[in-house]
């Protein structure tokens, strides 16, 4: 910022008084200026679903199932203005590479990417019906499965009148680890499960699973904690029409008990189809603002075409979430 001012026959007081508002404005300027970003949904021309995001040395990284129905690999988008991205490849996972005598015909889906507190990134994702958990030392890799077996972190076959897909992990302010996972099959009877990882984000007790399913629950869970409430956030519907949509349940425990949260479902269909089937979505947060990232519904002739999309997330007086309101959205840096 600049400022031009012309100063003719003032006093030695005048002038110095001058010169302090001069540096007093620059100074304010300086502290207050932050980057605008105004963001143009979708965000990114191609076919993704069920996001995650990730920060890592200043750039954001989302992981994504490729469309149709996902593919051998998974998209991983790299920005660090949320207005340009580029396209990059990980070596992992693979349908090749996650295969095992329980394994299914599904492709590589629906990935979960965090930061543990060692510093080092874990990747839970679903490839043939079961749950693979991959590590590296950053985001672009190289990755591999975390699991010095190569097995699947949760087989198919676990439960098998469930679907094990979508796992979510959410690290608690105490440091614990939890991992959600779980869905339907045949677009109905959605379960959630959760169990405590160990602190090497693999290692679980099979015998302390539990089963914490909400209301109106199909798949795609995602744990946002805020004022020490869980706020268990899902999708319900069917992942191919106008019936999925985002919802959530309120507790005071990562296991709940659960009760669906006020204006729940907070992000569904609009009446124009605009926005058609938003859901399986991810919470981020930048400058003390939360944002969901979600897929929808670009194109449904006869296949399943999904693009991604953020809008602004906000609480309520009373902290719930309220109702998600799709729009071009500014994101400050």
């Amino acid at each position: 910022m600049f400022y031009h001012i012309k100063i003719k026959r003032m006093n030695t007081k005048t002038c110095f008084k001058i010169v302090t508002l001069i540096i007093l404005m620059v100074s304010l300027s300086g502290c207050t200026d932050k980057r605008v970003v105004r963001i143009e949904n979708p965000i990114i021309k191609g076919d993704f679903a069920d996001p995650s995001i990730v920060t890592f040395e200043g750039k954001y990284y989302v992981f994504a199932t490729k469309d149709p129905w996902g593919g051998d690999d998974l998209a991983v988008l790299e920005t660090s203005d949320f207005k340009n991205w580029e396209q990059k490849a990980i070596n992992w996972p693979t349908k090749e590479a996650c295969t095992s005598p329980t394994s299914g015909d599904s492709r590589v889906w629906a990935p979960c990417v965090i930061k543990a507190k060692n510093g080092k990134f874990y990747m839970y994702v679903s490839v043939g019906s079961e749950i693979w958990v991959g590590v590296s030392d950053q985001p672009l890799g190289p990755w591999k499965n975390a699991k010095p077996d190569n097995s699947p972190l949760i087989k198919g076959t676990m439960f098998p009148e469930y679907h094990m897909i979508d796992a979510e992990a959410f690290i608690d302010d105490d440091g614990q680890v939890y991992l959600y996972w779980g869905s339907g099959l045949n677009w109905k009877n959605g379960h959630c499960f959760v169990v405590q990882l160990e602190d090497d984000m693999v290692t679980f007790d099979e015998a302390a699973i539990k089963d914490v399913t909400p209301p109106n629950y199909f798949e795609a869970p995602f744990m946002l904690k805020r004022e020490n409430k869980y706020y268990l956030m899902y999708s319900e519907g069917k992942c191919t029409d106008n019936t999925y949509k985002v919802r959530y349940a309120v507790g005071n425990t990562p296991y709940g008990p659960w009760e669906e949260g006020e204006n729940s479902p907070i992000l569904s269909s609009s009446k124009d189809e605009t926005t058609l089937g938003p859901g399986h979505h991810t919470v981020f947060s930048v400058n003390d603002q939360e944002y969901i990232l979600y897929h929808r519904i670009r194109d449904n002739n006869n296949t399943l075409l999904r693009e991604l999309a953020i809008d602004s997330l906000n609480f309520t007086s009373k902290g719930g979430l309220s109702m998600v309101k799709p729009r071009d959205v500014k994101i400050t840096n």
